[in-house]
């Protein structure tokens, strides 16, 4: 059964209110949940995890509330296989970790419950009411003067559960106690018909947390989604929120945006946005020039590659992604140093830092990336150098291969000679004797003949 017989099926058996929109749309009345029976919706408990199933069960047979929710039911429902799977009950974290020796508490601004098995850990949260139903007081100490929450640690029913998450798509959740799937906002009829909404007044939302904002991004380029219309109106206006992120969380989210198979599409919706701006400052700002008539094409080819190595089971590192997001203002900085009088490792050097040192007031770098970073960076220019022992030497370098898969990508769009892709590329297939036929000479430098001092000439005292 799809999604639209199994909404229409629910709406029929509970005896609820069937509201049609202008569009026909089917929306169900909000005061009551629409419940799909097990032989009504696709999730088989074959396809969840055995560690998530652990908690789910013991949960629930220490008398607790348990549902899956989230990703894990939206991906099930679509027929994707989940990247993970959220637990959420009526039980308090010091409760969970009462029932799971495995269990950790973590969090403050949102206490959590970490169960972990083996090497998988399942996260568990205890339902969550919204602050504005408590008391003035409480709003104050929980809320910044922008809105942003602060503190989420306010309990409270499954219901209350539900409208506080952020989108209806992932407000889904699966009882285990029935094998049931309960819906209180309407996720079943936006997963049918492929819209990311947000719950609630989208303007108070993303105040609430401005990281909201790439969220939608990201899940309407990772499920090809629509973004509702009332959900991107205030994107644009309050982009500017996330100047008041932490650096440290906006590059977790850079990787969540980027490193998970949809680059390409999220880039484009960033920049549609005017979100990428508060990510990548100096790189946008490159981005709204042409060169020689001629748009930068370089960032959307990398990100491409990304999800074709993706695809393809490669692996893609953060060094990476970055030295590519940022090598175009790295490339103009670079050239405006050589022009004022640097030398090309100077000005490399020098440019890289400053990118670098820039870039971390936005989004935080760990030096763990950013040195390998600054070293493909400065690869491409020891590329160059094909005589003598150079090649060998530059074959031997740890990062040689990430600097070469970066020399194709300038190669592709033009920024590189493409004659020096090639060369590296058979280069590294010939065995030593092909090699050495391929390498020209270093020239030799003439030896300056010393001249032989002359003896003192003695002299009588």
């Amino acid at each position: 059964m799809d999604l639209t017989a199994v909404l229409l099926y629910a709406q029929a058996i509970q005896g609820q209110a069937i509201r049609v929109n202008n569009q026909g749309d089917i929306a169900p009345d909000s005061s009551q949940p629409v419940t799909i029976p097990r032989p009504e919706h696709s999730i088989s408990r074959a396809s969840i995890s055995s560690a998530a199933l652990k908690v789910l069960y013991g949960l629930k047979e220490a008398g607790y509330q348990s549902f899956l929710v989230g990703g894990g039911v939206r991906d099930l429902l679509l027929g994707r296989e989940p990247k993970d799977f959220d637990v959420t009950t009526d039980a308090t974290p010091e409760e969970i970790r009462r029932l799971f020796r495995s269990c950790r508490l973590i969090g403050r601004r949102f206490r959590l419950a970490h169960v972990r098995f083996g090497r998988e850990v399942i996260e568990v949260a205890t339902f969550r009411a919204r602050h504005d139903e408590q008391s003035d007081e409480d709003n104050d100490s929980a809320h910044s003067e922008e809105g942003r929450i602060l503190r989420d640690n306010v309990f409270g029913s499954l219901e209350e559960d539900a409208w506080r998450r952020d989108f209806t798509i992932n407000a889904l959740y699966y009882d285990i106690k029935d094998f049931s799937v309960v819906d209180y906002v309407g996720g079943l009829e936006d997963l049918r018909a492929g819209t990311l909404k947000l719950i609630g007044d989208p303007e108070q939302r993303y105040r609430e947390d401005p990281v909201r904002m790439l969220r939608a991004v990201r899940f309407a380029a990772k499920l090809g989604f629509r973004v509702h219309p009332d959900t991107e109106t205030p994107m644009q206006e309050l982009g500017v929120l996330l100047e008041d992120i932490p650096s440290a969380r906006l590059f977790e989210e850079v990787l969540k945006l980027f490193l998970g198979g949809c680059a390409l599409s999220t880039f484009e919706l960033l920049r549609h946005y005017d979100l990428f701006q508060y990510l990548f400052p100096m790189t946008d700002e490159v981005l709204s020039h042409e060169e020689e008539g001629f748009p930068i094409t370089f960032v959307a080819r990398a990100l491409e590659n990304t999800d074709t190595r993706l695809a393809e089971g490669k692996p893609v590192t953060p060094a990476f992604l970055y030295a590519a997001l940022l090598w175009e203002p790295v490339r103009l900085r670079t050239q405006e140093l050589i022009d004022q009088g640097a030398s090309a490792l100077e000005a490399a050097q020098i440019a890289g830092n400053e990118i670098t040192v820039a870039q971390v007031q936005a989004t935080s770098l760990p030096k763990r990336f950013s040195f390998p970073m600054r070293e493909i960076w400065l690869l491409q220019q020891r590329l160059e150098k094909r005589r003598g022992k150079a090649p060998y030497r530059m074959l031997e370098h740890p990062r040689f291969r990430a600097a070469y898969d970066f020399l194709l990508l300038r190669a592709e769009v033009g920024e590189a000679p493409r004659e020096l892709a090639e060369w590296w590329t058979d280069f590294q297939q010939l065995n030593p004797v092909e090699q050495a036929k391929k390498v020209e000479p270093a020239p030799t430098r003439k030896r300056r003949r010393r001249r032989k001092k002359k003896p003192a000439s003695s002299s009588d005292d």
